[in-house]
């Protein structure tokens, strides 16, 4: 998907979409005059009646073949459109001129994004009727990883949030439901009570992080999946294409930040010194790009002050189930007292807050990774 083309919607690139079911959708633009015409007499009825319009995507008959999977094809991207910024982004990412290109294309695409706000945190589905409509769940990658190793996730589909804290609690819920239900969740009694732990003080502390008069908005629509791979640029790192949107939804604008990929380095080893550099000269280029398309919306302001307040590392840990514990200690922890990592004390006390009956829960987490390993090493010698 072209940059220029987020500024109409996610969406009305899309040549054609086949659901499981054997449906399938054509993208208006693609159709034969007449029946474009048709189409576009059709929405301005139903606008004036006061009707759903559909999307730009019209149903289409099937011609029989039904592959019994759904996919998506937004546009074909030829070979000179573009190459992946994972190609070259080891060797080249302390290039200050490269970095300055994809910095400005990057902030041009999120700024665009967020001209247009959306009513709630979900994600977009589209009907029968070619109708788009936000009243999914926000479905992230990591909702879809946890449900893939059945591990209950309590968000139900079809439901949407109108409320930030509503939408953290039941994140945080989910990350308690890994610790439960996953039997290599914890490694042993140790690591089950630094979890426990941390888990209990993220429930404690995130109105610290998250401002009050945007607790019900705005939302904008967030690229929660976006990396190197995902990312096709020109050979100086202009960006040409975004590929792999299956896991954008509708966020809290306090969740939107730079990704944390720019110092190369996994979430749970990132340097706060070296990231905050990076951060600061994406910042830069974020706020000249917002003056320079006279931006009604502000996000740098938000972003700007997200990391002031540490609201960028918290939404870090959120995202990541085994890596939220490391940041938590690493660079959200110390922001109230350094050095209660090493302090038992703090154990003692935040444990037991996570659940009753603490020390019942943390021996059948021992057991569950016996039971595990045993099973493991039965597969391998199988």
């Amino acid at each position: 998907m072209a940059p220029e083309i987020l500024s109409i919607s996610a969406y009305s690139a899309a040549l054609w979409i086949w659901v499981v079911t054997g449906q399938r959708f054509t993208a208006i633009d693609t159709l034969p005059w007449m029946t474009r015409c048709l189409q576009y007499l059709r929405r301005l009825a139903l606008a004036a009646l006061g009707y759903p319009v559909p999307s730009r995507l019209v149903p289409q008959r099937s011609d029989g073949l039904n592959l019994g999977v759904g996919y998506l094809l937004i546009e074909y991207i030829e070979e000179d459109q573009g190459a992946m910024l994972s190609n070259t982004w080891d060797e080249r990412h302390h290039d200050p001129k490269l970095r300055t290109n994809f910095f400005r294309s990057l902030s041009r695409i999120l700024l665009t994004i967020a001209r247009v706000p959306v009513p709630r945190i979900g994600s977009f589905t589209i009907d029968d009727d070619g109708v788009l409509a936000l009243n999914n769940r926000p479905l992230t990658l990591e909702v879809h990883e946890l449900e893939n190793e059945n591990i209950p996730v309590d968000i139900p589909r079809g439901f949407t949030y109108t409320s930030v804290d509503s939408y953290i609690v039941d994140i945080l819920a989910f990350h308690d439901s890994r610790l439960r239900h996953q039997p290599n969740a914890a490694t042993n009694e140790q690591d089950c009570v630094y979890q426990m732990s941390a888990l209990s003080t993220m429930k404690m502390i995130f109105p610290q992080f998250f401002r009050r008069d945007l607790r019900r908005g705005p939302f904008v629509f967030c690229l929660t999946d976006i990396h190197q791979s995902n990312i096709l640029v020109d050979a100086d790192w202009n960006i040409k294409c975004l590929i792999d949107l299956e896991w954008a939804c509708a966020r809290p604008i306090e969740m939107l930040h730079p990704p944390r990929w720019l110092t190369n380095q996994a979430i749970d080893e990132m340097d706060a010194v070296e990231y905050a550099q990076v951060h600061r000269e994406f910042m830069e280029i974020l706020q000249n790009e917002e003056r320079s398309l006279d931006a009604c919306t502000t996000i740098s302001s938000v972003l700007r002050e997200g990391w002031e307040r540490g609201t960028f590392w918290y939404a870090a840990a959120l995202r990541s189930p085994t890596g939220l514990f490391r940041v938590f200690y690493d660079h959200v922890q110390p922001r109230f007292a350094k050095g209660h990592e090493n302090d038992e004390s703090f154990y003692q006390i935040l444990m037991y807050y996570w659940t009753e009956k603490t020390w019942d829960f943390i021996r059948e987490k021992v057991r569950d990774k016996a039971e595990y390993d045993k099973r493991l090493q039965d597969a391998f010698n199988n």
